[in-house]
């Protein structure tokens, strides 16, 4: 009894959260000009308005291309650190973890000030590869996180006896660790993606008119005027997201069972 309640509670807070998402999925789907809920009939014009548009698509591509450059950048620099600091079990290397995580914990809003004057100086403002790097430092910290939760579960004897078999310092971490820590980076490198891609405070500070990504221009189109293809842009947005997280949930219920097996 009291674990269906807790799951019933659980349920509840997740719905509650999800809430304000889902309100948008009637919204975009109103044949009216404007935000108002569909109550003389569905009509998709203002996803087509979003598929079709120019700038919206445009907006999108952007976004997903800056989304991949970022989850890359980000799984191999998340990674690297999150097996160096494993090696480096000391005071120093506790410090620079704490250091590495402190993008989770800076407001947005300063790193994006941080950002456009360093950026202002290296003349980095509205540029793809300005963009890249500020999201790529906002989400390696969480490639950082759970790369090192994989690594947690890690025998540190087995790196040493790859080495003292002969093998090299990149052979061991190819051969021996990465394919044990795999789940973890999988799992960072979707949280890296969500991060850019629905990314707007520091956007909003570093670019302009070169760089204008699916947040960006959702933002500017609350600003000029309420346009119900907001409102499917953000379904789509919720959409990506959530068939992200649920591909990896998939995922990961898939690997005790092949882990049994593996032991079997």
């Amino acid at each position: 009894m009291r674990w269906s309640v807790l799951v019933a509670l659980c349920w509840a807070v997740l719905l509650f959260l999800m809430l304000p998402t889902l309100v948008a999925m009637p919204l975009s789907v109103t044949p009216n000009r404007y935000l108002s809920l569909p109550t003389d009939g569905i009509s998709f014009q203002h996803y087509a308005t979003l598929f079709g548009d120019d700038q919206w698509r445009s907006a999108m591509l952007q976004s997903l291309g800056i989304g991949l450059a970022v989850t890359a950048l980000s799984v191999a620099l998340g990674t690297l650190a999150a097996i160096g600091l494993w090696r480096l079990s000391s005071a120093l290397g506790e410090f620079a973890r704490m250091l590495a995580l402190a993008p989770l914990i800076v407001p947005p809003v300063v790193s994006a000030l941080a950002f456009y004057r360093f950026f202002a100086n290296v003349g980095l403002l509205d540029s793809f590869a300005g963009v890249i790097l500020a999201h790529t430092l906002l989400a390696a910290p969480y490639v950082l996180v759970t790369v090192s939760a994989a690594l947690a579960s890690v025998d540190p004897r087995q790196d040493q006896a790859s080495r003292s078999l002969g093998a090299s310092q990149s052979q061991t971490i190819r051969w021996v660790i990465l394919p044990q820590i795999l789940p973890g980076i999988l799992a960072g490198g979707v949280f890296a993606f969500l991060t850019s891609w629905d990314e707007i405070v520091v956007t909003l500070f570093i670019a302009a008119r070169a760089v204008y990504t699916l947040p960006r221009k959702m933002w500017d189109g609350i600003n000029e005027r309420v346009d119900p293809t907001i409102a499917a842009a953000a379904t789509v947005l919720f959409a990506v997201t959530l068939l992200l997280v649920i591909l990896q949930i998939l995922r990961a219920g898939r690997e005790p069972a092949a882990t049994d097996r593996e032991v079997a």
